[in-house]
């Protein structure tokens, strides 16, 4: 249709990484890109740690669950929720700062609003990236390496880099299973999933040479049959956020 939706749809995760440094004018062109995401009532409470420096990059990989992309990557970037900036914006004024489990929402979503608008300037420049959600895995450690003060956390991670891979592209649900005109249908969704998972049987069966044989929905029972991160939140209540 055009050059962004081309852009769009063509999106693969790159977990392969050559090695080159960003340009700083392109570190500068994918951050200023983020920072122009759409924010909740313009209060911006997000942050991002743009990492370079080898061994720091060698740690987050380790504390992200021995992910190699992530030391590989030219540019590792860590968004993050931030309610301290908010913080001291209001007692700059002798006002005290009243946060909730709304502001932890706004937060949380300002970051992801920003690091979506930072991977379509990234791979615009003909990067390729890769979301770390394993950031998450070991946070209090990620905050002490990254000296984030309290009231922020690390969202997830994102690795950027020149791609030294060409993966295939994963189908996703089809859009009856995502899209509703005027209310939710559930009979719909079930309909999609059922259509997914025979599409998703023949995506894995062909990746692994019939290695794999599963079907999306089993790897969705598999992952929620058991908590998962159940840390996340008593680190969330030690680094100042409240839920109520």
């Amino acid at each position: 249709m055009n050059p962004t939706i081309d852009l769009l749809r063509n999106h693969r995760s790159i977990r392969k990484y050559k090695e080159a440094a960003l340009p700083e004018a392109h570190t500068e062109a994918i951050i200023s890109s983020a920072q122009m995401a759409s924010t909740s009532s313009n209060v911006q409470a997000y942050s991002i740690i743009g990492v370079t420096d080898p061994a720091l990059k060698k740690e987050l990989a380790q504390l992200a669950g021995n992910q190699a992309y992530v030391e590989q990557c030219g540019l590792f970037l860590v968004f993050c929720a931030d309610l301290h900036k908010l913080k001291g914006a209001t007692e700059q004024h002798g006002q005290t700062f009243h946060h909730n489990t709304e502001s932890f929402i706004v937060a949380t979503v300002d970051a992801a609003l920003a690091a979506q608008n930072a991977a379509v300037a990234a791979e615009s420049l003909g990067y390729g990236i890769c979301y770390i959600g394993g950031i998450r895995n070991k946070p209090q450690e990620v905050c002490e390496a990254l000296s984030l003060p309290e009231l922020v956390y690390p969202v997830f991670g994102m690795c950027v880099g020149v791609p030294d891979q060409e993966p295939s592209y994963r189908p996703r649900l089809p859009m009856q299973a995502v899209y509703h005109q005027n209310a939710y249908n559930a009979e719909q969704v079930a309909q999609g999933i059922q259509q997914y998972d025979d599409t998703m049987y023949k995506y894995y069966q062909e990746r692994t040479n019939g290695q794999t044989l599963t079907t999306w929905s089993k790897g969705i029972a598999d992952k929620y049959a058991k908590p998962g991160r159940a840390h996340i939140m008593p680190f969330l209540k030690a680094r100042g956020y409240r839920f109520e």
